[in-house]
Formats: structure tokens, sequence, C-alpha cells
């Protein structure tokens, strides 16, 4: 079959081992100082080691591959006397069902978040609910500074949040597999005004640039007192 799997570039490779260690079913193997990826069947394609590799040496590729095999990763875990515990409940993709209407004299405001997980290194880049979708790239404290997040910028987007200080990664990567692979109409970026927001910007900018789409983009820059920039 063909579908979504990990490639390991043994050139940018560090063999620090991080991925190896990040991944929960053991599908990766340090082999003569460098990461390997060992059996097809074992990686479930979510990409949680992808987020570990700190010369971004992991990416997703489309090729003939196996299908994963759950049980034939929990024999591989006991023989190896480690626990399998399972996919990890926070990186697993799905869809959820925001209120379209708010009910008369309700006080709170209903949640509009679509979709599961949402920090942008735990996503899947080939999630169901990326494609057709409108994108929101955010930054972490934008939803805590601007009031109205929910309503004005969550609400029939898809959401992705990061930030580019505290993270350390470079998100162009994962950006541009998302992008590729997926039928995304627009992108919205939302930032802070300080200055290391920029990097998110930047990043959104390149991801675009490296997919070869021609895709609209919107960039709204939220005040340290809550408003939205001219």
């Amino acid at each position: 079959m063909i579908r979504k799997i990990i490639q390991i570039d043994s050139e940018k490779c560090n063999g620090c081992g991080a991925c190896a260690t990040a991944c929960h079913e053991g599908a990766i193997a340090m082999v003569d100082g460098k990461a390997r990826l060992m059996h097809d069947d074992y990686c479930d394609g979510l990409g949680d080691c992808l987020p570990h590799c700190p010369t971004n040496a992991i990416t997703f590729i489309e090729r003939e591959a196996v299908a994963y095999d759950e049980e034939a990763v929990k024999k591989h875990m006991a023989a190896q006397g480690r626990v399998y515990r399972g996919r990890c409940p926070g990186s697993q993709a799905r869809s959820l069902e925001p209120a379209e209407t708010v009910p008369a004299g309700t006080p709170d405001m209903p949640s509009r978040l679509s979709q599961w997980p949402v920090q942008l290194k735990l996503v899947p880049p080939h999630a169901p609910y990326f494609n057709g979708a409108s994108l929101l790239i955010a930054a972490d404290c934008t939803a805590y500074a601007y009031a109205r997040f929910h309503e004005d910028f969550i609400k029939g987007r898809i959401t992705l949040i990061g930030c580019p200080k505290l993270d350390d990664i470079d998100y162009a990567e994962k950006l541009t597999e998302i992008i590729r692979q997926n039928d995304i109409q627009d992108l919205t970026l939302v930032r802070m005004e300080v200055p290391c927001c920029g990097g998110l910007e930047m990043a959104a900018k390149r991801a675009l640039q490296q997919s070869g789409k021609v895709i609209p983009m919107n960039v709204y820059t939220i005040s340290l007192d809550g408003k939205i920039k001219a």
C-alpha cells in the first residue's frame, strides 16, 4: 500500500538518538551511530519523532509500505522488556464539533476549536481535517492577549499554535509538509507584536514558498494590550 511514513536523512542525522527515544513503537533504532527506521509496520506515521530531531533529519514521504501493525509492535516491545502504552493520546488526530450558534441567555461563549491536537509539534501532517481547510497558525500568547480569539480567528479554521522562542525548532519543514500534502484553501497567521514572534511568520512564509503552492495568506499582529494593530 502507498502511505505516509517517516524518512531519515543519514547525512543530517547527528546520532543523538532523541528520535529513537521519542518513538512510542520502537520503530527507530541507532545503527552505526545513525538513526534508522527498522520496520515499516512499527511506524504509525504520526511523527512523534519529528519535533525531537535537532537537525531536521526526519521528514514524511509517501511510498509503498506495509500497514501499521499494532499487534506486531506489542510483541516487539514485550521482547525488549518495554511496556507498550499505545499511541500517544495527545497526538491522535480527531475532529471536534464546535457549537454553530450560542443559545439566547447563555453566559459562556462556546469553544470554536474544531480539531485536536493543536500544538504544531504534535499535529500529524496528513490528518484528514486538513483537506479543504482554512488554516490558522497562531503564536501561543495571542489567544491570551486577544479576548475574542475564538470568535474572530479559530471559528471556521483548523488551528495550529506554537512559540518559536520556547519550542526551539524550525516550524518551516512541518508547515511545508502540511501545505504540500493537503488542499489548504487559505492561511491566517496571528502573532504578537514582540520581535520573537517574527520567527513564526517567517516559517509560514518559507513553508508556502517551499510547498510550491500559491495560497492566500493574511497576517494579523496583536498588541500587548490586546488590540489588532493596523
